[in-house]
Parts: structure tokens; C-alpha cells; sequence
């Protein structure tokens, strides 16, 4: 039998293949959209001891590590964190200064001596020490001992939103995390035990407070089965990174409530976007220790959008 089309004659099985190839092309185009949409992830992980560094510290005596933010290649999930990074110095190694307009960031020395050049002064830092540099302030790091440093840099950026004052900073507060008290936090079970290190201009709770966009940078201390209570920020960025003992990780979670929870141990560093669930299980068995180094910025809430 012949059918008509058009000016087009088909038979039935010419009609039955050209309607096998539409419902195939349809099927193909539907695969290869599916294939190229990528929803962006709402927490992520890196296991810091086994990123690319990159180089050789006797051909590159600064090295940069990138954990999240730049350099890092899911970069673009990031909206107030512009780089949370490790950077190596070899001996008597320098690192090139900077000058950042409308980035806020913050120097945690994770091992050895480090120099801090701030505007045309040099200043000693060490392991442990911790420092806040304002935007529009000249810096960088260097060594000037014997031994490798390791240094952990935190960036974060200002909105045009945020009005800027002139830093009145003539030299840079350092502080070491050992002179900075353990205490409970309201609303926090008594498990865990805070160090305030660097929160907002506008507080007075912390040893620097001097931030724009961090609202806190703290340092948490888990007694045996110890937990901060997963829970979630509506308009804030958080980056929590183990720096010894091992638990679980809460990252995100379905609609039924049920916590995604993660082994974690020293070297795992995850970084959770606005509204993610997070939270941390200390391991109960007698002696247990864990400390976190956590860091949050608030984003504006025009920007948490579809």
C-alpha cells in the first residue's frame, strides 16, 4: 500500500523506519542535553595531603596548593570564598606580594617560621599564629629559616554592596591559637569546645575582629563523642578542615531528614554552600580528639538566588 505525503509517496514500511529515526533523533537529543547539564554540587571534598602541588620547591620555593576557590576546578560554586589555599615556602623561599582591592584574607601558619611583609614592615609569625589582612593592603609571605613553612590562605571577597573604610591597621594584629581561650558557645552543645579567632568589625567576641565578609573563623575542639549539632547557614559559605583525629562528616542530606554523613580524617577539608547541612561526629571510644580549623563567610542574600 502507498501513501501520499505532501507531493511524497511512502509506503507503510518506509512510514514505520522514518518514524523509528524521529523517535531516535528525539531520544538523542534529549540524551545529549542531559548529558551536558550539571547541577552544581551543594558541598564538596578534598583530601589536602594528595592534591598537586605543583613543581619543586627548589624550582618553585613558593608553591600554591589550591583547596578551593582559585585554582581549584570547581572554582565557579564559590561566592563570597575566593581562595582557600596551602602554600609552601622553601627555605630562605618568598612568595610574590599582593594587593587585593576588595579582598579580605586571612594567614594561618600551619607549620614552621614564616615572615609576614606587610606594607614596607616585616613581621615573625609561627606555627600556630594566625593574622587578618584588610583589602588594599600590601602583603605577602616569605622564609627566612632553614626549614619549609606551610602556610594556609584564606581570600574572601567584597561585594560592591559593602562600603569600604581605609584600613586603620598600621601593622597587623598576629595572634598565636595557643593564647586564645577555649570556651563553650551559646546554643552549642558543651562537647565541643570554641577558639574565636576572626570574626566581623562590628564584634567584640573574637581575637581579631576586623572582617568584612568572615564572620568567623573558629577552631573547634571535640571531646570523645562530641558533636557541634549538624545544622545550616541560610546566607553564609562554610569550610571546615580536619587538622587531626578522624569522626564523621555531615555534608547535605535528603528531604527526609536523614544527615549525609562521611568518614573524616586529619587532611579532609570540605567546603559547604548556603543551606547545606554540616556538622561533625567526634568517634566516642575513651580519648578521642578532634580539632577542626572552620572558616564562614556571609554572601548577600540578593546573591542566593535561582
Amino acid at each position: 500500500m502507498v501513501y501520499q505525503v505532501g507531493k511524497t509517496l511512502f509506503t507503510l514500511s518506509d512510514l514505520r523506519m522514518l518514524l523509528k529515526h524521529l523517535v531516535l533523533l528525539a531520544l538523542l537529543s534529549i540524551n545529549l542535553f542531559s548529558q551536558e547539564w550539571k547541577v552544581d554540587p551543594t558541598w564538596l571534598h578534598r583530601y589536602v595531603p594528595a592534591l598537586n602541588q605543583g613543581g619543586d620547591l627548589s624550582a618553585m620555593p613558593c608553591r600554591h596548593k589550591p583547596i578551593f576557590g582559585e585554582g581549584d576546578t570547581e572554582s565557579r560554586n564559590m561566592i563570597s570564598v575566593a581562595r582557600f589555599e596551602e602554600v609552601t615556602l622553601a627555605p630562605h623561599g618568598n612568595c610574590q606580594s599582593t594587593l587585593n582591592d576588595r579582598e579580605e584574607q586571612i594567614y594561618f601558619v600551619l607549620e614552621g617560621k614564616a615572615d609576614l611583609h606587610y606594607s614596607d614592615q616585616t613581621y615573625q609569625m609561627r606555627t600556630n599564629d594566625f593574622t587578618y589582612l584588610p583589602p588594599g593592603a600590601k602583603h605577602s609571605i616569605g622564609n627566612s629559616s632553614e626549614h619549609s613553612v606551610r602556610v594556609l590562605v584564606m581570600g574572601f571577597k567584597i561585594p560592591a554592596s559593602i562600603s569600604m573604610t581605609p584600613s586603620s591597621l598600621s601593622r597587623p594584629k598576629i595572634v598565636n591559637l595557643q593564647d586564645v581561650k577555649e570556651e563553650t558557645v551559646e546554643g552549642h552543645p558543651t562537647s565541643v569546645l570554641y577558639k574565636l579567632l576572626v570574626g566581623p568589625r562590628t564584634g567584640k567576641r573574637d581575637s581579631i575582629d576586623d572582617a568584612y565578609v568572615v564572620t568567623s573563623l573558629f577552631w573547634m575542639d571535640f571531646a570523645p563523642g562530641g558533636t557541634n549539632f549538624p545544622h545550616h547557614h541560610q546566607s553564609a559559605e562554610e569550610i571546615y578542615l580536619v587538622l587531626d583525629g578522624d569522626g564523621v562528616m555531615v555534608a547535605g542530606g535528603g528531604t527526609d531528614g536523614i544527615e549525609g554523613r562521611h568518614p573524616a580524617k586529619a587532611g579532609d577539608a570540605y567546603y559547604f554552600r548556603p543551606n547545606c547541612t554540616v556538622g561533625f561526629y567526634n568517634q566516642k571510644r575513651p580519648g578521642a580528639k578532634a580539632h577542626i580549623l572552620a572558616v564562614r563567610s556571609r554572601i548577600p542574600l540578593s546573591l542566593d538566588g535561582d
